[in-house]
C-alpha cells in the first residue's frame, strides 16, 4: 500500500492513469478501423491533426471559462500571462513536428522497424527528466527502464520478420537519412512531454491548468496551420473536408482531443516516467484488443513482451519516481516567475 501511495498520490492520479491508457487503446483501434482495405488512409491526416488541436483549444477555453466564471475572462488572462504563452511554443512546436514526422517516417519504414526505433525514447525521457527536474534515477529504476525498453522492442517483432534472412535489408532501412528523422521524432516526443511537465509544475505551477492548456493548444493550432501552409495543403483543405464525415475519423479527432486534455492532468499530477510505463501498457493492451476485434495475430514475441513489461512495471511500482512537484521541494521554483491570474479567485473555487 505504501508503494501504491508513492505511485499514485491520490485517487485522481489513478483515474488519470487509467483514462490515459484506455483512451490511447481506443485511439489505436479507431485508427486501425479507419484504414482502407489496402492499409492506407483516404483522408488528410495532417488536417485531422490540425482539427484535433483546434478542438482541444475550444474545450480548454470552455473549461477555463466555466471554472473561473470570467474572473478574469479568457482573453485578459492570456494577455496577463503572455510570457507563459510564449514558453508553450516550445512543446507545441515539438509536438507538431512529432505528429507530422510520424506519417513521414511510417511511409519509409515498415511498422516493425518504426516502432522498434521509437522505443529509444524510453531511456531518452529518463535522461531529460533527470536534467530538467534534477532527480537522479536509481540503479533499480534504470534496470526497470531497460527491461521496459526491451519488452517494447520485442513486442514489435513478428515471426515473419524474425525468420526472414533479409537482415541486411532490415539494417539498410535503419541506417539512412530517415534514421536521423526518426531519432529527431523521438527527441521531439521526449523533450516536449518532459518540458511540458516542467512548465506545469514550476513556471506555471500557480496558473490554472485549463489556462495552460489554452496556451498549449493555441500555439499548437498556429504551428499546425503553418505546417499546412508550408506543405501546400491549405489550398485544398476544403476539398478534404468531405472525407472527414467518416465515423472513425470523427472518433479519432474527438478521442485525440480528450487524450490531450487527460495528458496535461497526467503530467501535472504524475510524471513523464510513469507516462512511459502507461504507454508501454497501452501497447500490450492494444495488441490484445486488436486481436479480439481485427483478428491480428498475437505471436510469441507479443507474449514475451507482456511478460517483460509486467516485470518492469512491477519493479517500478516497488521503487517509483517521487511525484512531489518540484516547486514544493525547490525554493527557486517557489518564487513566481509570471503574473498569476488565478490566486485572487482560488477561494471562489
Amino acid at each position: 500500500m505504501k508503494e501504491w501511495n508513492k505511485l499514485f498520490p491520490n485517487k485522481e492520479g489513478f483515474i488519470v492513469f487509467s483514462l490515459y491508457i484506455i483512451l490511447f487503446v481506443f485511439q489505436g483501434v479507431f485508427i486501425t478501423a479507419s484504414k482502407t482495405e489496402n492499409g492506407v488512409y483516404d483522408y488528410n491526416t495532417t488536417l485531422v491533426v490540425f482539427l484535433s488541436e483546434l478542438l482541444k483549444l475550444l474545450i480548454s477555453g470552455f473549461l477555463y471559462t466555466c471554472k473561473q466564471g470570467n474572473k478574469p475572462n479568457l482573453f485578459k488572462a492570456i494577455a496577463l500571462n503572455y510570457r507563459l504563452l510564449i514558453y508553450y511554443f516550445i512543446p507545441s512546436l515539438l509536438y507538431c513536428f512529432y505528429n507530422n514526422l510520424a506519417f513521414i517516417n511510417l511511409s519509409h519504414y515498415d511498422p516493425t522497424s518504426y516502432y522498434i526505433l521509437l522505443q529509444f525514447r524510453v531511456v531518452l525521457t529518463a535522461l531529460i527528466f533527470q536534467f530538467l527536474f534534477k532527480r537522479k534515477l536509481t540503479f533499480f529504476q534504470w534496470i526497470s527502464l531497460g527491461i521496459l525498453t526491451l519488452g517494447c522492442m520485442i513486442k514489435n517483432f513478428d515471426t515473419e520478420t524474425a525468420q526472414t534472412k533479409e537482415d541486411s535489408e532490415f539494417l539498410s532501412q535503419i541506417f539512412n537519412i530517415y534514421f536521423l528523422s526518426i531519432n529527431f521524432q523521438n527527441f521531439c516526443s521526449c523533450l516536449a512531454g518532459t518540458y511540458n511537465e516542467y512548465l506545469l509544475k514550476t513556471v506555471g505551477s500557480d496558473v490554472d491548468i485549463f489556462l495552460q492548456n489554452v496556451f498549449m493548444y493555441l500555439d499548437s493550432v498556429l504551428c499546425n496551420f503553418f505546417i499546412l501552409l508550408y506543405m501546400g495543403e491549405l489550398g485544398g483543405i476544403f476539398n478534404d473536408f468531405k472525407y472527414l464525415g467518416d465515423i472513425f475519423v470523427i472518433l479519432i479527432t474527438v478521442n485525440s482531443a480528450v487524450v490531450g486534455i487527460v495528458t496535461s492532468f497526467f503530467l501535472k499530477n504524475l510524471n513523464s516516467i510513469l507516462k512511459t510505463y502507461a504507454s508501454a501498457l497501452e501497447l500490450v493492451i492494444t495488441a490484445i484488443v486488436c486481436y479480439m476485434l481485427f483478428n491480428i495475430l498475437i505471436t510469441k514475441y507479443t507474449v514475451l513482451s507482456i511478460c517483460l513489461v509486467s516485470i518492469a512495471v512491477a519493479m517500478y511500482v516497488r521503487n517509483p519516481v517521487n511525484n512531489v512537484n518540484s516547486n514544493k521541494t525547490n525554493s527557486i521554483d517557489k518564487k513566481p516567475l509570471l503574473p498569476v491570474t488565478e490566486n485572487k479567485h482560488r477561494n471562489d473555487n
